[in-house]
């Protein structure tokens, strides 16, 4: 990592001349939309930044026809059963056998979804997986490097996020799949969720202008009792929370050129790491990119929020994630939009903008698992196919994340009182 700035953001590498633009490019008129409209929740598209290669600027639509190859899961926890495989029954993926190193969750969950193999161990997995499938990797973090270890040489993984615990971890992680040649991602789902995917599509259109500012909120309450790994975690709300939200910011405005941030603990959980986090990503003046959370409020969900905003020079969005207002039964998820007449900038706009409410097909969760699991099974099948959320991308959330951390530790610029 570079050293810190005097300005007070950690930076993330190497700080370029100017933060890189907004992606550009928009949808073809009668292409289908995804996430709009389609009674199956499955996405008719994706659209995200491309692989480590490619030109972040340039925009890509990949498109699932054909859901063909089977998938083995290792791990058979919570988000498997909430969210794994409900989205994959929902879009028609195979499921061909699951493991777990508990076997009496792995045979729960094979009963529950109709999964025709339990496997007693991950070396039987591997070993029994059609030669096509994608493994699909829900273990805990510190785990993962582990089992990536045991996949065979050459083939698709669905990894689950966070990518390790720390950047070095990703690091490695990545090293290692690209020594055993793995078309690797990570489940950054959120990427994909029908709100966000509208979102894009809007932006993408050009009626609302150009993108300038992107913001995420979260004041909740979060049954945090539920990961009990994360009771004495050093390391809680940006590792395994925010995360999403700055991988996203990541996904509509590049990498940023540095992180300010702070992230503390509650009074309530004395014990437990930080649950309280403000971000800012530093993208000099192009942008605008905010991340704060908070998840103690219990005074009424009333008056709780869980949203993303992006503000553009003539119109604005803004996202509701309901999972996070009642979790983890959830609310559903809301997207509205409004577009002003007239130039903003010089006063001339209209007084009050009309709101729209787009219609969506499903929320976060498990809607945008469909949309991960299918741009690997893409990239599976066509090398040169977009994978927005492969690990050499991912490796740059995490590269965020430190900075967050590292900035949070570092602490603000000093004030000066002194008597002149």
């Amino acid at each position: 990592m570079s050293r810190r700035s005097a300005a007070g953001a950690r930076p993330i590498g190497q700080a370029g001349d100017s933060a890189p633009r907004a992606k550009s490019g928009a949808t073809k008129r009668g292409e289908r939309r995804a996430g709009l409209g389609r009674g199956s929740g499955g996405p008719g598209g994706v659209h995200g930044s491309t692989r480590s290669g490619q030109s972040g600027r340039e925009r890509r639509h990949a498109t699932l026809i054909t859901p063909s190859r089977p998938i083995v899961i290792i791990g058979a926890g919570g988000i498997v059963h909430d969210a794994h495989l409900p989205a994959y029954r929902q879009a028609g993926f195979p499921v061909a056998g699951i493991c777990d190193l508990d076997a009496a969750k792995a045979a729960a969950l094979a009963r529950q979804f109709a999964i025709p193999r339990v496997y007693s161990t991950l070396a039987e997995a591997v070993r029994a997986a059609p030669p096509e499938a994608v493994f699909d990797v829900a273990v805990p973090a510190p785990a993962l490097q582990a089992v990536v270890a045991e996949l065979p040489a050459g083939r698709a993984a669905l990894l689950q996020k966070p990518l390790g615990e720390s950047l070095a971890q990703a690091q490695a992680i990545a090293a290692l799949c690209r020594r055993r040649q793995l078309r690797a991602a990570v489940n950054f789902q959120l990427r994909y969720a029908p709100n966000v995917l509208a979102a894009r599509d809007l932006l993408a259109g050009g009626a609302l202008g150009q993108l300038h500012a992107m913001e995420a909120r979260v004041n909740v309450h979060m049954p945090w009792g539920l990961w009990t790994f994360l009771a004495r975690h050093p390391r809680v709300e940006v590792l395994y929370h925010s995360i999403h939200y700055l991988d996203l910011i990541r996904g509509f405005l590049g990498d940023p050129r540095g992180v300010y941030a702070k992230t503390i603990r509650h009074p309530a959980t004395p014990d437990m790491g930080p649950t309280r986090s403000a971000i800012i990503l530093d993208y000099g003046d192009q942008f605008l990119a905010t991340v704060t959370a908070t998840h103690h409020n219990v005074f009424g969900p009333e008056r709780q929020e869980s949203f993303i905003r992006w503000e553009a020079t003539r119109g604005m969005i803004i996202a509701q994630m309901g999972l996070n207002l009642d979790y983890p039964a959830g609310r559903p998820d809301t997207l509205e939009y409004a577009v002003v007449e007239g130039d903003p900038a010089s006063g001339s706009a209209q007084a009050k903008p009309v709101w729209h409410s787009v219609p969506l097909a499903g929320n976060w969760i498990p809607n945008a698992f469909i949309g991960t699991m299918a741009s690997v099974m893409r990239w599976a099948d066509d090398a040169n196919a977009p994978a927005p959320t492969a690990v050499e991308d991912a490796v740059k959330t995490m590269a965020v994340v430190e900075a967050a951390y590292a900035s949070s530790a570092a602490g603000g610029h000093p004030l000066d009182l002194a008597e002149r």
